[in-house]
């Protein structure tokens, strides 16, 4: 029986033919440990015509031949496409894909004044990316254990919040919280936003202390056995008025509608479009000023984008965030954002924790 990490190299061999190359270079971390369990930060990976190919320096050598015993090993001598270069040469493959979204210019210009005219460089982006979008039985248990992780420590963030905490303690406990629960740690900048604060759709921790009646955004997300979580709350310190409540309703609706049209064969416009058409229902798509949603993995940004615009369909084994959210100056913000898994006959919620608007 074949290990997980030679189905993908085998599935990814007819793609690179089909792109016309006779070898790939991965160059991008996710996706080399994606293909050979290689968790080291530096290196590159060629695979070509039944061999695959590690290279990487003499810090990752031992780590390189324990976690990925299924590929060769070369450790570089000289610099990392110097490398990369001597071993396109030796091998005599002609055609080179690579993916010109995780290949700098330098890295590029290096390589190709390295192995001279002999090779012809042919673009092949996202061959990688389009075999992740699909996570296998193994990936959705890891990001189920992930997505728990999240819910107890968005809920223990909530419980710490009342008037004179500062947004960098929140976000301290909430990153504490994480590696407690085991997790590697943050799977971006923990967001906590208190008031006004919380019309910034992406604002960063700061000293700011909270008020009563205020609101809260929450953004949080760990990573865990190297996948990731992402899940956002927003919570209202005193007693909500009356508008606050109606905003949160249509956010909480638009959310609804957006899970329920993310099926199989249903395009990525279309999901955003859900949430949209809510909100606009509400008088308040004005205030929704980002996309409904993106894939997540090993990545917390992957692809499908659930944007406007996006032709592509959803298919089983997608996960992907649905958090629309919309974001008042001057009064603030509320977004609700969950973790869904899409199978062929159903969507699976995979964040448990509440939500409701929770009032403290």
């Amino acid at each position: 029986m074949i290990s997980p990490y030679e189905a993908r190299v085998r599935a990814l061999r007819k793609l690179v033919s089909a792109a016309g190359a006779d070898v790939l270079l991965v160059s991008h971390q996710p996706n080399w440990f994606y293909l050979t369990g290689f968790t080291g930060e530096s290196g590159m990976l060629l695979l070509g015509d039944g061999k695959t190919t590690l290279i990487s320096d003499g810090r990752f050598s031992t780590q390189a031949r324990d976690e990925a015993p299924s590929v060769q090993y070369r450790e570089q001598k000289g610099s990392l496409t110097s490398g990369v270069a001597d071993l396109l040469k030796e091998k005599r493959w002609r055609r080179a894909g690579y993916d010109p979204n995780h290949l700098t210019v330098s890295q590029f210009n290096a390589l190709k004044k390295a192995v001279g005219s002999g090779v012809k460089w042919v673009p092949a982006p996202g061959l990688v990316e389009s075999l992740r979008t699909r996570k296998e039985s193994s990936e959705l248990a890891i990001m189920r254990r992930a997505v728990k992780l999240g819910d107890q420590v968005i809920s223990r963030a909530i419980s710490l919040l009342k008037p004179g905490v500062t947004e960098n303690e929140i976000a301290a406990e909430i990153e504490h919280q994480m590696r407690r629960g085991g997790a590697s740690g943050p799977a971006f900048e923990t967001i906590v936003a208190f008031g006004e604060r919380a019309a910034l759709p992406h604002a960063r921790p700061t000293a700011k202390r909270l008020k009563k009646n205020e609101l809260v955004v929450l953004d949080l997300g760990v990573i865990l056995a190297h996948y990731c979580s992402d899940i956002t709350r927003t919570v209202y310190v005193g007693r909500a008025p009356s508008r606050v409540k109606t905003w949160y309703g249509a956010v909480q609706r638009a959310q609804r509608d957006a899970i329920e049209a993310a099926k199989v064969g249903t395009s990525c416009g279309d999901v955003d479009a859900a949430a949209r058409q809510t909100l606009t229902r509400y008088r308040l798509e004005q205030y929704f000023t980002h996309s409904t949603g993106h894939g997540l993995g090993l990545e917390v940004h992957e692809d499908p984008r659930l944007a406007r615009g996006q032709t592509a369909q959803l298919e089983s084994g997608f996960v992907v965030t649905i958090e629309p959210g919309i974001y008042i100056p001057g009064v603030g913000g509320i977004r609700i954002e969950d973790d869904v898994a899409v199978h062929s006959e159903k969507t699976e919620v995979l964040t448990r924790a509440s939500r409701d608007l929770i009032e403290l």
